[in-house]
């Protein structure tokens, strides 16, 4: 491929979005709109990226700024042409696609094919049913395109053409300076339309050559709040779809929601209800439960996820159970075999292979051995008020229910904390270890009575 520069228009406000948040950084399936659009582009490893940028300030360029792209700020915005002039001192590749911030599923299979004939000006176009709102493509009688007409600009006859123009384009750079150094505003909405270079490279007998997108969602832009709800459903279901297609079983495929890259092994299930956000992996055999999110986590073979349970940046081993109600947060890594259960937080520890916190349980900057016994209502105090301790329970250790665990403490292997009990010192290995007050029983002693107002 010749060197390539790619500009993303991403100036618009989007009144009809009724927001202050630029239109651009609204997010769909998880991610911003621009972001899409930028995640598609850089697969061609583009000589020059260019985004133009313009309503909500500094905001677009710090939302994006992992991206290596040049941003160009379109102080006025007079038009899809004056918008691409901003860009072309920072272009000097052979060929330029320009692409729309708010257009954000479109294909890298369908922009590939936009670079078979890099010496002509290539056209993404597409028949639609209802074109209402879109430019037109006008071809004359053996077909090749004349010019594109704006709606607004447009006769009755032209309306009624169902070929309309997408916006996205590919040409040659040197010709594409040349083209929008001859725009002019003489139309309807006061504005320099791209869509004009393309009567003057028929002028000029460069070939116009249209190429046309599998899926109509690929090319549809967003303007207001109903629209990016319709297309997250569209995409939603999409993406349920090739699920099902790979052999995930979907209890119900509208009711999933992918925000991100969910990969999936053999025979999974997945439940009504349930988002994933981020990369995420399920291996053979995993159930998830309705109504659970993960989030950027590995889930391994065979793994059970009981309803409701929330999962951040958690690795989890074969063969674990975990939930319902159960919460991994980020830097928990739990092996093979190991019960998570209900109201159980972990964060930040290592549970090794076989060991248990079925019920209650603040589980934090940990580390774990094997066959353990966390009892209900068991917290390690991981925290003093300024810095993080680490608890460490070794092997064969069981907790009793109502255990405060200060850490930093060891529980040493084969130990025995009794019920109830505030361990401050590390308990030795193979032996019961217990912190309580002598049980009373105080005579006399009333519960306080709630005083009722106005009685005496």
């Amino acid at each position: 491929m010749s060197l390539l520069n790619i500009v993303i228009l991403a100036a618009g406000k989007g009144k009809r979005m009724n927001s202050d948040k630029p239109k651009v950084l609204h997010p769909l399936a998880g991610y911003p709109l621009l972001q899409h659009v930028l995640d598609t582009a850089i697969q061609f490893a583009p000589d020059k990226t260019c985004v133009v940028y313009g309503h909500g300030g500094e905001a677009v360029p710090q939302a994006m700024a992992k991206y290596a792209a040049s941003f160009v700020l379109q102080e006025q915005q007079l038009g899809t042409g004056h918008a691409v002039q901003q860009a072309l001192p920072h272009l000097d590749g052979d060929l330029t696609l320009v692409l729309y911030g708010d257009v954000p599923l479109i294909q890298s299979a369908t922009l590939e094919k936009m670079f078979a004939q890099p010496d002509a000006l290539t056209l993404l176009t597409i028949h639609l049913a209802n074109p209402s709102g879109y430019g037109r493509i006008v071809r004359d009688a053996t077909g090749n395109i004349c010019c594109i007409v704006e709606e607004k600009d447009a006769t009755d006859e032209q309306r009624a053409i169902r070929e309309i123009n997408t916006g996205i384009i590919a040409a040659p750079t040197k010709l594409l300076g040349e083209w929008l150094a001859r725009l002019k505003n003489q139309n309807a909405q006061g504005e320099y339309y791209l869509t004009d270079i393309v009567a003057m490279a028929v002028e000029q007998g460069i070939t116009v050559h249209t190429v046309h997108p599998k899926h109509e969602w690929e090319v549809i832009g967003i303007n207001s709040k109903v629209q990016l709800a319709e297309l997250e459903r569209i995409w939603q279901h999409e993406q349920a779809r090739e699920l099902l297609v790979k052999g995930v079983t979907l209890a119900d495929p509208a009711r999933i929601d992918v925000r991100g890259k969910l990969e999936c092994g053999r025979d999974v299930q997945i439940d009504v209800g349930c988002i994933f956000e981020g990369k995420v992996y399920l291996g053979d055999g995993v159930r998830v439960g309705a109504y659970s999110i993960i989030k950027n986590s590995q889930i391994a073979t065979g793994t059970y996820i009981e309803p409701y349970s929330y999962f951040d940046q958690a690795k989890v081993g074969e063969n674990c159970r975990i939930g319902p109600y159960a919460r991994l947060r980020p830097g928990s890594n739990l092996h093979q075999d190991v019960h998570i259960g209900n109201f159980v937080e972990v964060k930040n520890s290592e549970i090794a292979a076989g060991s248990k916190a079925n019920h209650l349980s603040y589980v934090g900057d940990s580390s774990i051995g094997s066959r353990v016994n966390i009892g209900a209502g068991t917290i390690t105090c991981n925290y003093d008020g300024a810095n993080k301790h680490r608890t460490i329970i070794e092997d064969d250790a069981f907790i009793g229910s109502n255990t405060q665990l200060v850490a930093p403490v060891k529980i040493g292997r084969g130990a025995t904390i009794g019920a109830g009990s505030t361990i401050t010192r590390d308990a030795p290995e193979n032996t019961l270890t217990l912190t309580r007050a002598k049980q009373i029983t105080v005579p006399g002693w009333q519960r306080p009575v709630k005083t009722v107002k106005g009685v005496k």
